[in-house]
């Protein structure tokens, strides 16, 4: 068969709907009708109730029958596609299978080809045990190819055969039926009808059926190619001439009942050609039988309708089902913020109060909308031969509802065609129509026609006529609650020199709302645009261009009470922006759009008209008597309407999502998806359990060596791989302890001991050490010398020389058990404890009461073993979630699977010799892990696909403890609470910047929110701890808590639940609020020491450094733990999720600043590096 399912650009058609193409042709105004439907076959006029034709074929109207039966695609696994084809690739492919038919006729060229695709149905009414997996099922496909001559069908069917050939009807098994009908015939004066002529394909035969994937009549096997008119009503049927099947197609075994005798085919004039006679049961009516059902040469007489020049080709393509026309049935295709009524026809979908749409897609009114698409073609500039290729290029869109203002970004434009895109701001108009703000009486376009819908335009620019057609499909919304389209662009466009600006003037423009057919509408606009360019030479150009555009979509025939729509409505656009930033190819379009009557008249005053109220972006505006409104938060959000706040239904609804299901929240909604081992059912809401793989390795089914020796790791579908552990070599199955002390792996001066997978050393009588390192004697260190200084001085009654500590009786320094200071000192007798530095310095504001422990980080760190040192660099790691936390000299990572830590995998993700690496964070779309070091001091990163470390800053740096990464904007932010201050700079480490230097004491945690442009910070001063906010701009900076903290020490935000969380070591709790201070809440408390904390999912990890160095998850109550296998203190936690969150960010690309993009709530600020170049702009937009 020919390419199909997704990816491929087709539509995926469901029961019941509408589909319309709209194709462009500058020389007439054609409209061919083809409607598609479910139940197998595709007719050229309005199809009957498919009672009237199941069982009493034929038909009375014409189709083609490629495997006409009652068919079901409604249980979800069961899909029609469609798509209209000009590729080259298949037309040359729908070239050869005609010639092969019709080996002895020539050109042959099509122009374009419709491909239907009925993948995986199943035969209507026939049980299964209920999720649909285990129903059979059969593919089978159409291809029409036309051109100037003639046209053709090619039908394809399964190779490898058939699962079913007949489906219930009327309580009997009805064998399907292929092939041509041409329906009702009138007579001579129109008085009576009789039926047309029916050409089978296959007969009343199962043998006939089942024989279609198995013979042929163009010589590959399942493959049949007719020619069928001029037309797509078809006039003359040919069958292809090659029954006998190629070489390597082989013969698949039986005859075929015979094909009826067909004169040979016209090679020159017109010729009538007679269909196979059809004996049709009595009719009330007498027919004209003594005419015998001839075809006459008849060429389709199109029609003109009066329109501007160009003119154009349209095609319409509806697609029809009968077999579930109630709620009961299609319950599910309407919106989940719908509800479905049954009408005397069929049904309908109609959002509910708070929503707007067309009930097949629903938004909450005052929401902000996001669209993200991709952008292909071929367009030409000027006068160029050739085309510059748009391939996949990202299109995001972010509306403000509320005030109608839609802002459009266009990436990876080639500085050959951004400057010449800047004119055709109408590439986001239709998204400013469909969001428009709404004047009194008047409905935008997504209030009219909802998310799925196609659009065509044309733009002739005057006054060379350069001409442009723009192709638009809108997929609905997707489950990330974003607008899905694909755009295609195909012409050419007037060049706009580089180095130009454009400005486009404010324009109307009038929208007609059509209805073409009871199941579809057409709404059509034009207007006139002038533009002004102003060349880099500074002299200013004044053109204009014509605009033209045609959307198409699927009305609801049977809502009786639907409220009428303005048939003709007006377009207001304003206050368009538009740029071409060159450096990062990125092309912006920035629009204000208001929908109202076409009459002109004193303009509204109300705020909720002008867009001017103030209102949340999350809010809608409520206009009451002459200037006045309210405010009221969208559904999902809560609030004054001046702010609003999302709701977590998960939270405050547990059973929202039903049994096996987990519920994600998310901005003003939330989504339930299955649990592991479960699936949606046919009605998309209950989850039911799946045929789960076994792991043998959990079981104990394998057959690895002993677990001592050996290890299982189960890889999927019942797979698994065996190794053998450390210590030990051989495939896994087999495994033989290695003997490391034949290797030398022990100082010369030790004695090496091997056991079952391991070894020991031990230094050797006379010298001292841990057996990879032996001393003849031990070398006190600077810690050890002190304090046998003072305990000398004490016990001779000399005074302390210890000139930074208290005077009260004697201070002792406390070493650790290699000689280093410990990082919290402590004097006794007026206890206070403090931090201090690698030589013994006390570190300012760190100096606490009688009762409380300074969290002091430990800069010294572990002297490296005699021998080899592993590498520092990454091996890749398996695909999935897991954890990284940062330990002295390296960091490790723990797979998650689901929201449990797969202790079992938990190894070195890196190893850092000599380093003590404090903040961890992650980049999810490069997949780069980030940290901070003390030792250097440095930041730097490694790739966790594998490879060496990079290191990013190493100068002007003492002690950066805090670490946070922007991936929309390419961002990392980090503290020093040495230095005392913020600082920003790109992921490369270029373009550094202090945000804030003033007001701080021991900053650490920093977590950022790229989504709003948002960050948050801790500072665990003990005279004043506090939590603060700011832009990532450094605006807005606010204290957001500073009552009942103790050590902030852990900060995070989880974007999906907008909760910002903290771990406290004062306090011993970890606390939750919203981002702007509010709803303060208590997760748990009694936890010990904690440094660093996580949100992933519905659980917060944390590490701490009093409960034997752990970490483990929190989700109202600690679930797990895990306990690294070295003993020293863990610090810096972050996970590496294996998608990005999805969102908009205005500096993704740069935002078309010179220097640094700094994201803030709204919009992003152009800010300059400390060390500028001179050629640097600063800038707020």
């Amino acid at each position: 068969m020919f390419p199909g399912g997704r990816g491929e650009a087709l539509t995926n058609v469901k029961e019941g709907e509408i589909c319309i193409h709209v194709f462009a042709d500058n020389n007439t105004f054609v409209i061919i009708q083809s409607q598609i439907n479910t139940n197998g076959f595709l007719s050229v006029e309005e199809p009957q109730v498919e009672s009237e034709y199941l069982g009493k074929m034929p038909a009375s109207f014409r189709m083609i029958a490629v495997f006409l039966g009652d068919l079901d695609n409604s249980d979800g696994v069961g899909k029609v596609y469609y798509r209209q084809d000009s590729r080259p690739s298949i037309l040359l492919r729908t070239t050869d299978h005609i010639n092969q038919a019709f080996p002895q006729d020539d050109e042959i060229k099509p122009t374009h080809a419709l491909i239907i695709t009925w993948e995986n149905v199943a035969a209507h009414g026939v049980p299964g045990r209920g999720d649909g997996l285990d129903r059979k099922r059969n593919t089978f496909q159409l291809v029409v190819a036309s051109m100037a001559s003639a046209s053709y069908a090619i039908l394809f069917y399964p190779r490898e055969g058939l699962q079913y050939i007949s489906t219930p009807v009327a309580g009997q098994s009805e064998l399907v039926h292929t092939g041509f009908i041409k329906g009702r015939v009138k007579g001579w004066f129109n008085w009576s009808s009789s039926p047309g002529p029916y050409y089978r394909i296959a007969t009343d035969n199962e043998t006939s059926v089942r024989q279609l994937s198995e013979e042929t009549n163009s010589g590959r096997r399942g493959v049949w190619v007719y020619e069928i008119g001029t037309s797509p009503i078809f006039y003359s049927i040919t069958p292809g001439q090659v029954t006998n099947l190629s070489p390597e197609e082989g013969m698949a075994g039986g005859q075929m009942e015979s094909v009826p005798e067909f004169p040979p085919r016209n090679t020159g004039e017109q010729q009538e050609i007679e269909f196979p006679p059809y004996e049709h049961e009595e009719e009330e009516e007498t027919p004209e039988q003594e005419l015998p059902p001839t075809v006459h040469p008849v060429q389709y007489q199109p029609r003109y309708p009066v329109v501007p020049e160009p003119m154009w080709f349209v095609f319409f393509l509806t697609v029809f089902a009968y077999n579930s026309e109630t709620c009961a049935s299609n319950r599910q295709k309407c919106s989940s913020f719908a509800d479905c009524k049954d009408y005397t026809n069929g049904y309908c979908c109609q959002c509910r109060p708070g929503f707007y749409g067309n009930g097949k897609d629903c938004v909450a009114e005052g929401k902000p909308q996001r669209m993200n698409g991709k952008v292909n073609g071929r367009v030409f500039v000027g006068n160029t031969p050739s085309p510059l290729e748009l391939s996949n290029n990202d299109l995001h869109s972010y509306v403000v509802a509320n005030d109608g203002r839609a802002y459009v970004a266009i990436s990876t434009i080639p500085a050959g065609l951004g400057p010449s895109l800047q004119p055709l701001s109408s590439l986001g108009g239709v998204i400013g129509w469909a969001f428009a703000l709404e004047q009194p009486g008047y409905e935008n376009g997504f209030s009219i026609i909802g998310g799925v819908f196609s659009r065509q335009a044309e733009v002739t620019f005057l006054p060379g006529n350069e001409r442009l057609t723009i192709k638009q499909e809108f997929k609905g919304i997707d489950e990330h609650d974003h607008l899905v389209v694909s755009t295609e662009l195909e012409g050419r466009l007037p060049e706009v020199p580089r180095g130009s600006t454009v400005q486009i003037d404010p324009y109307k423009e009038i929208y007609h709302n059509t209805p073409f057919s009871l199941f579809s509408s057409v709404i059509t606009s034009s207007s006139n645009r002038d533009y002004t360019v102003s060349l880099p030479d500074g002299s200013v150009q004044t053109k204009a261009y014509q605009w033209r555009q045609t959307i198409t979509y699927q009305s609801c025939p049977n809502d009786e009470e639907v409220r009428a729509v303005q048939s003709t409505q007006q377009l207001s656009v304003d206050q368009i922006f538009v740029m071409y930033d060159s450096g990062n190819q990125l092309i912006r379009y920035a629009m204000s759009n208001k929908i109202g009557s076409i009459h002109s008249g004193p303009p509204e005053q109300n705020p909720c008209f002008t867009g001017r109220h103030g209102c949340d972006t999350n809010a809608a505006c409520r206009p009451e008597e002459g200037i006045q409104f309210t405010c009221e938060c969208s559904t999902g959000f809560t609030g004054d309407g001046r702010q609003c706040y999302d709701i977590d239904e998960c939270r405050e609804m547990s059973e929202i999502c039903g049994s096996h299901a987990i519920c994600n929240n998310q901005p003003g909604t939330f989504r339930c998806e299955c649990m592991d081992g479960f699936q949606f059912a046919s009605d998309g809401k209950t989850c039911v359990e799946v045929d789960r793989p076994i792991d043998h390795c959990q079981r104990g089914t394998n057959n690895c060596d002993i677990p001592e020796r050996a290890r299982c790791s189960y890889t999927g579908a019942s797979a698994y791989i065996c190794s053998c552990l450390s210590g030990f070599v051989g495939d896994g199955y087999t495994c033989q302890d290695i003997d490391e002390c034949e290797q030398g792996r022990c100082h010369r001066d030790a004695v090496c001991y091997n056991s079952q997978g391991s070894f020991t050393c031990q230094c050797r009588p006379g010298f001292h050490g841990d057996g990879f390192q032996c001393t003849p004697e031990h070398e006190k260190t600077q810690c050890e010398r002190d304090r046998e200084s003072i305990q000398v001085s004490s016990n001779t009654g000399s005074f302390s020389f210890f000139r930074l500590r208290p005077s009260v009786s004697q201070y002792v320094p406390t070493c650790d058990q290699h000689g280093a200071y410990e990082p919290t000192q402590c004097h006794g007798s007026i206890g206070q404890c403090w931090c201090v530095d690698g030589n013994g310095q006390e570190i300012s504001n760190t100096r606490t009461g009688p009762g409380q422990r300074p969290l002091c980080i430990d800069r010294g760190v572990i002297p490296p073993p005699i021998g080899p040192t592993t590498r520092p660099d990454v091996s890749p790691v398996a695909p999935g979630t897991h954890l990284l936390f940062a330990q002295s000299g390296k960091i490790e990572q723990i797979p998650l699977d689901g929201y449990s830590m797969n202790k079992g995998e938990a190894k070195a993700l890196l190893h850092l010799p000599v380093r003590v690496a404090i903040a961890v964070a992650y980049d999810c779309v490069e997949k780069m892990v980030y940290w901070t070091d003390i030792t250097g001091p440095s930041i730097s990163k490694a790739s966790l696909e594998g490879g060496d470390t990079i290191s990013l800053i190493t100068t002007d740096l003492e002690s950066p403890e805090g670490l946070a990464i922007d991936h929309l904007a390419r961002l990392m932010f980090w503290t020093d609470s040495m230095k005392d201050r913020i600082e920003v700079a790109k992921l490369d480490g270029s373009q550094r910047r202090v945000l804030f230097d003033t007001d701080l004491v021991n900053p650490r945690p920093i977590v950022a929110d790229p989504s709003y442009g948002r960050l948050y910070w801790a500072d665990w001063n003990r005279d004043g701890p506090k939590i603060e906010m700011s832009n990532m701009d450094g605006t807005d900076r606010t204290v957001l808590v500073k009552d009942d903290l103790g050590l902030p020490n852990g900060l995070t935000y989880d974007p999906e639940s907008q909760q910002l969380c903290w771990a406290d070591a004062g306090t011993r709790k970890v606390q939750c609020m919203d981002p702007n201070g509010r709803n303060r809440r208590t997760i748990v408390e009694g936890i010990q020491y904690p440094f660093a904390i996580v949100s992933h999912g519905r659980n917060l990890y944390y590490t701490d450094w009093r409960r034997y160095d752990d970490l483990g998850p929190v989700s109202q109550k600690e679930t797990d733990e895990f306990l690294p296998q070295k003993r020293s203190r863990v610090y810096g936690i972050a996970t590496t999720p294996t998608e990005c969150p999805q969102a908009y960010n205005y500096c993704s690309n740069n935002g078309g600043c010179s220097h640094l993009c700094l994201p803030r709530r709204g919009g992003f600020t152009c800010r300059c590096p400390d060390v500028v170049d001179g050629s640097c702009v600063e800038r707020n937009l």
